[in-house]
C-alpha cells in the first residue's frame, strides 16, 4: 500500500529569479566534480552549494549548506507554499531520435512498514549514506525526491493529468542542459487528492532511483523518534519522505544501460582473453560500431548478450547455455541470476578477469557508451564492457523477491531535477 501526502513545498522564488535553469541541477549522486564546477559558476544561487557543497579545508560544508538554506529561506530566495498540494511533473525529452513525455507527481510518500513496505532493488554503500544523513541533519529537509515506480492500476497519474493539468498553464517550467522540458503544476482540489490517495492505497512502491537518500530518511526519521519520543505525531513529515511518482508506461519511462570501464593493473592480453571467454560464451567479432550496437539491442530481446570493447574491436558475448549460470551462480535466486550485469560480474569479471567487481576501484559506470570507447583507445590498461537496459520487469521481480541487484544496474532516464521541490520538516514533531 503507498500512503501519500499532499505538503507545503519549499522551492525558488521566481519573482526574483526568472531562470530557473540557471539555479536547478541534476541529483547529486550524478555530477561529476567538473559539473560541480559549472553549476557552482552558473548562478550565485544554484543549488549545488546545498545539494553537493565543496570540500573546503577547515570548513564543515553541511553546516555551510544549513546556513545557506535558512539564508535563502530568510532573504526570500527560496519560499514556501502557502497551502498543500501535490505537484504534477511532466518532463518532455528525446531519445534515440524519438521525442517522449514522461508523467508523475511529486507528493509525500509514507515512509516503509510492514503494512505499507516499499521495496529496492539495490545495495547502497554506507560513505553515500553518512554523506546524505549528515546534510539532512543540517538542513532538516528532503533536498531531492526518491524516483518511485508504481504498475498504477487505475491510472491514476494519466486521470491527474487529464483532469487537472492538461491545457493548463504551469507554474514551472525548465529547460535543462539536456534538452528535457520539466514542468510542474500544484494541485489542491479534495477531489483530486482523494483521487490520488485511494487510486494509490493499493499500489506497490518500488524505489527506482534514490535508495541512499530513501534509506537516509528513515534513519533521519529513527533519530527523530529517539529524540522526541511521543512529541513527534503519527502524521509529523518526517515520517514521510519526498518523493516522485511515475508508473511502469513505457510510453514514457527510459531505462538505459550503464556500461562498464575496467582498468586492470597490467595491460589484458587479447589472445588469453577470447579462448577464457569462449568457454562461456559464444564470441562474434563485428567490425562496424553501428552494426554492433544494432544487433546488441536486437540480440538482448531473446538472449543473454554483452558486448566488448579492446584494441579497436568490437565482440559480442552470447552466452552458450543457461545451466552455466545454475553451475556458477547456483546460491543465488533466478531473478538475480537472469540479468545480465550478473553475468558480466560473476563470469567475466570475477571468474575470467580475477577482479572482484564489488572492489570498485578501478571499475567506472557509464550510459554513454561513446565514452568509455574513447576511454579503451587511449589507455591500453582499459577494457569497455556494454550491457542492454535492465527490463521494468526484473527490477520489480527482484525487488518483490526481497533481493538486491549489482550496485549501479539501472539507469532512469531523465533525471528528476533537483531543485524544483524541497520538502522542508519542521522545527519540533509536528
Amino acid at each position: 500500500m503507498i500512503k501519500i501526502k499532499p505538503f507545503k513545498a519549499v522551492f525558488y522564488n521566481q519573482e526574483k529569479l526568472k531562470d530557473l535553469s540557471d539555479v536547478t541541477c541534476p541529483p547529486y549522486d550524478v555530477i561529476s566534480s567538473l559539473q560541480q564546477d559549472y553549476y557552482y559558476n552558473l548562478n550565485p544561487y544554484n543549488y549545488i552549494r546545498i545539494l553537493l557543497g565543496r570540500d573546503i579545508a577547515g570548513e564543515d560544508k553541511y553546516a555551510r549548506a544549513g546556513l545557506l538554506f535558512e539564508n535563502w529561506l530568510k532573504n526570500k530566495i527560496l519560499v514556501q507554499d502557502t497551502r498543500p498540494a501535490v505537484y504534477f511533473y511532466s518532463q518532455q525529452y528525446n531519445i534515440k531520435g524519438e521525442k517522449k513525455t514522461r508523467l508523475g507527481l511529486i507528493a509525500l510518500l509514507r515512509l516503509g512498514d510492514k503494512d505499507s513496505p516499499v521495496f529496492g532493488h539495490e545495495h547502497t554503500r554506507i560513505e553515500a549514506k553518512e554523506d546524505r544523513l549528515n546534510l539532512i541533519r543540517r538542513v532538516n529537509a528532503n533536498l531531492s525526491p526518491v524516483f518511485i515506480i508504481s504498475k498504477d492500476n487505475q491510472r491514476v497519474i494519466q486521470r491527474l493529468y487529464e483532469q487537472y493539468v492538461k491545457d493548463k498553464p504551469a507554474f514551472m517550467e525548465v529547460k535543462d542542459y539536456e534538452k528535457t522540458l520539466h514542468r510542474i503544476w500544484r494541485i489542491d482540489s479534495p477531489e483530486a487528492l482523494n483521487m490520488l490517495q485511494s487510486g494509490m492505497q493499493k499500489e506497490e512502491a518500488f524505489i527506482a532511483d534514490g535508495h541512499h537518500r530513501y534509506e537516509v530518511s528513515c534513519a533521519y526519521r529513527d533519530e527523530m523518534r529517539k529524540k522526541l519520543g511521543k512529541e513527534l505525531s503519527e502524521e509529523s513529515s518526517l515520517n514521510y519522505t519526498l518523493a516522485y511518482f511515475t508508473n511502469t508506461d513505457q510510453r514514457g519511462l527510459s531505462i538505459l544501460p550503464l556500461h562498464r570501464l575496467l582498468r586492470m593493473e597490467r595491460e589484458i592480453n587479447l589472445e588469453n582473453l577470447i579462448p577464457a571467454l569462449k568457454n562461456y560464451f559464444d564470441v562474434e567479432e563485428v567490425k562496424d560500431k553501428a552494426r554492433f550496437f544494432f544487433l546488441m539491442a536486437k540480440g538482448g530481446r531473446a538472449e543473454h548478450l554483452l558486448g566488448m570493447y579492446k584494441n579497436k574491436k568490437y565482440r559480442l558475448l552470447r552466452l552458450k547455455n543457461i545451466k552455466i549460470l545454475d553451475k556458477l551462480l547456483g546460491d543465488k535466486p533466478k531473478e538475480y541470476r537472469s540479468l545480465d550485469v550478473a553475468i558480466l560480474n560473476h563470469i567475466i569479471f570475477n571468474d575470467v578477469l580475477g577482479y572482484a567487481a564489488a572492489e570498485k576501484d578501478n571499475l567506472k559506470y557509464s550510459p554513454n557508451a561513446e565514452e568509455f570507447i574513447a576511454a579503451v583507445d587511449k589507455d591500453p590498461l582499459s577494457i569497455a564492457f556494454f550491457l542492454n537496459p535492465v527490463k521494468i520487469e526484473q527490477i520489480m521481480a527482484v525487488a518483490l523477491s526481497g533481493n538486491k541487484m549489482p550496485a549501479k544496474s539501472t539507469y532512469f532516464y531523465p533525471k528528476v531535477l533537483s531543485g524544483l521541490l524541497i520538502n522542508k520538516h519542521g522545527t519540533g514533531g509536528e
